[in-house]
């Protein structure tokens, strides 16, 4: 009964989590665009890779060494949803000129808050499950997938709910959404099983002693090839959050497509991928136990290859719908069995003093440096091809991002050993 009592509680900090991401992020280059800032899509999505270089790893940090994970966890929270709400109030009070300085100066505090809170929900649920003695490799993917399902109905809601006859998917309200669960996640933080928080020997070394051990991981070669590919890969992680929708929206230019189901809810249509997590979640301890850590990533890999590929021979109406569709399927496994596999490796193979910061620095490798540079890489491609083109084209955009995910997977391929069979060979 008790660890029943615990999987609830879980589920909840995971559905709460990542509610507040969906409310806005698939959605807020759509509201972007309707408010003149569509050129300035690239740089909303690389904040979030930029803030991430840093925050997570600082605030990982501050939890193994100085404060209780969930506490850090409930401030981070409490700093986002407020700044979350005053970039809404801003675009709600400027409705008539909204400047992009001041709406991406309260964005950027708030994601840099935010992003943090990804790892340390995990932090917070790997020691939670480890104090009853439960294997978070079996129990974790099962509590996580509730975090999908909240991402869901974030979007849902966005997409369909509306306020003064405007869409919230088109509307400054999804960034009020997002910053009122941000606060509601705050409270119910503090709710969570204390998380031991390091004491000082008084023989610590200088690394030790500014809490950066976690980076020493890079002496081993293999954890080396691991956060380099993690960046590689992590470069594909917000290309689709970004141009997705405004890609699907561009159908609406053609009479032909306008009142498609894809151009008018494509958030909804996007909805599908996290649908798709949902089950792919659940996979996760099948596919990491039976095939282990290299080709659970692979098979990430050549997933990403589907879903630019889905994407670029894809259309509005049938059948081309159906390969929008696919490429929403695959983006389940695409995500999933790289951010949810690679988050239990880096648990499985640190130890505790360092395991907040380990994760922190997979969100620094991933959602930091890859996701940034691959955010900005990606818009200069899509203002070449599709913006600045003589002859637009996105489907020679996301052909580019397919041939770059299947370069990642082959490399990928012959460098990284898998653990378990080195292990099995020593």
């Amino acid at each position: 009964m008790k660890n029943s009592q615990l999987r609830l509680r879980l589920i909840l900090l995971n559905f709460l989590e990542f509610a507040v991401w969906g409310a806005y992020l698939t959605s807020l280059g759509r509201y972007l665009g309707n408010i003149g800032l569509g050129s300035q899509i690239k740089w909303f999505f690389a904040m979030q890779g930029i803030v991430s270089i840093f925050m997570p790893t600082l605030m990982g940090i501050l939890a193994d060494r100085r404060i209780e994970a969930q506490k850090v966890l409930a401030l981070c929270h409490a700093c986002a949803g407020l700044f979350m709400i005053g970039a809404g109030a801003y675009c709600n009070a400027n409705a008539a000129g909204i400047a992009f300085g001041p709406l991406f100066t309260l964005y950027s505090l708030s994601i840099a808050f935010f992003m943090p809170t990804i790892a340390l929900s995990n932090s917070v649920a790997y020691n939670a499950l480890g104090r009853e003695g439960l294997d978070p490799v079996t129990e974790f993917p099962s509590i996580r997938v509730w975090g999908t399902v909240g991402f869901i109905c974030s979007m849902l809601l966005t997409n369909f709910l509306s306020f003064g006859g405007v869409r919230m998917q088109d509307s400054y309200t999804q960034l009020l959404a997002s910053g009122i669960l941000s606060l509601v996640m705050a409270a119910y933080s503090l709710s969570m099983p204390a998380c031991p928080v390091r004491k000082e020997g008084k023989a610590a070394s200088l690394v030790e002693a500014l809490g950066l051990k976690a980076f020493t991981l890079f002496k081993n070669g293999q954890f080396a090839i691991f956060f380099i590919f993690s960046m590689l890969l992590g470069s594909a992680l917000q290309i689709t959050n970004g141009y997705a929708n405004t890609f699907l929206g561009s159908f609406g230019e053609n009479p032909a497509f306008a009142d498609t189901f894809a151009v008018k809810n494509s958030n909804a249509l996007l909805a599908i991928s996290q649908a798709s997590e949902t089950l792919c979640i659940l996979l996760i301890p099948f596919f990491m136990k039976r095939f282990g850590i290299k080709k659970v990533m692979l098979i990430a890999m050549f997933a990403w290859v589907l879903r630019f590929g889905f994407f670029g021979l894809g259309a509005p109406d049938m059948p081309g719908v159906l390969l929008f569709i696919l490429s929403c399927i695959v983006y389940g496994v695409a995500f999933d069995f790289f951010n949810i596999s690679g988050s239990l490796y880096v648990d499985q193979n640190v130890g505790p003093d360092i395991r907040s910061s380990a994760q922190g620095l997979f969100m620094l490798m991933t959602n930091g440096l890859g996701a940034s540079i691959g955010t900005l890489a990606a818009g200069e491609v899509v203002d070449a091809v599709v913006f600045n083109a003589a002859s637009p084209s996105w489907a020679k955009a996301w052909y580019i991002f397919a041939a770059y995910a299947l370069v990642v997977a082959v490399l990928f391929m012959i460098l990284f050993k898998d653990p378990q069979k080195r292990k099995a060979n020593a």
